[in-house]
């Protein structure tokens, strides 16, 4: 972890894409300043909000931050109608390949083994694009509505055009550390959208948990999708497939899956996020 604020990652004149819609604009950061809001605001949601717990040094100043910080750039919207930090009502992390040296720079690595990323078959789909890894997801409570994500999402469908994304992956969460009630949402993600054989990505063998807990005829397939995180189920609705293998973060309280999304499957399903 570092307090470092000279290596974050600023938008130039070279990063130009803006979303804006009334007097929500999302963006990259602009500013060092910005980049602490977003910080300030995972803080509130994840902390204070959700309960987890922050080490010593976080909590001292009240936002969350950590070395993947200096090399990601950090999507921001902002409501131009507040004033200091305010204005920042959500945020998004993203870390291109081109960025890190080795796999093992990128953060869900930490839980999962991406091996299978780098086969040669997987780098034939690719072809000339890159990966790209999103994180520390979150939106101020007042501003979780479908139009705010929305707005994120049609930026992500530039940045993704602009940077050659072929394929977007990251952590998603499950409420809760006890799996007894997430049985059946596992089950579901396993039997009904995990990655297919040739370039799987299962948990890191120390930390894995089952997700198959109950065959497809055990469970009510409608009822275990209705009890899934809302961004599981946003990652899920443009078609991203699930690791085999659930991790238990106790620093956050959550169970979590590893997503991985076709930038062709977004595009079949979400034309108009690519529209200007």
């Amino acid at each position: 972890m570092t307090n470092s604020l000279s290596k974050y990652v600023i938008a130039t004149d070279d990063n130009p894409i803006l979303v804006a819609s009334g007097d929500i604009e999302v963006r990259l950061a602009q500013s060092h300043e910005e980049i602490i809001a977003g910080q300030k605001l995972r803080y509130k949601v994840f902390f204070e909000e959700m309960g987890a717990r922050p080490s010593k040094e976080v909590a001292e100043q009240a936002r969350d931050f950590d070395a993947f910080d200096d090399i990601c750039d950090h999507l921001l919207a902002i409501d131009n109608s507040k004033s200091g930090d305010d204005r920042v009502v959500a945020t998004y992390r993203l870390l291109r390949e081109e960025k890190i040296d080795k796999k093992d720079d990128f953060y869900s690595t930490c839980e999962f083994d991406l091996d299978n990323l780098y086969s040669d078959h997987f780098r034939d789909l690719m072809g000339d694009r890159q990966l790209l890894e999103l994180g520390r997801s979150c939106v101020k409570e007042d501003y979780r509505t479908n139009a705010v994500m929305h707005l994120m999402w049609k930026f992500i469908a530039r940045y993704i055009d602009k940077h050659k994304i072929a394929y977007l992956f990251g952590c998603a969460s499950l409420p809760g550390v006890d799996q007894k009630p997430l049985e059946a949402q596992l089950s579901y993600l396993y039997h009904y959208h995990k990655t297919p054989d040739a370039y799987n990505i299962p948990a890191l063998a120390d930390q894995r948990q089952k997700m198959n807990y109950f065959d497809k005829q055990d469970f009510e397939k409608r009822d275990a999708r209705r009890g899934l995180a809302p961004l599981v189920k946003g990652y899920l609705n443009l078609g991203c497939y699930i690791g085999d293998g659930a991790v238990i973060d106790e620093q956050f309280g959550t169970t979590d899956v590893f997503i991985l999304l076709p930038v062709d499957r977004l595009e079949k399903r979400y034309l108009s996020l690519f529209e200007d």
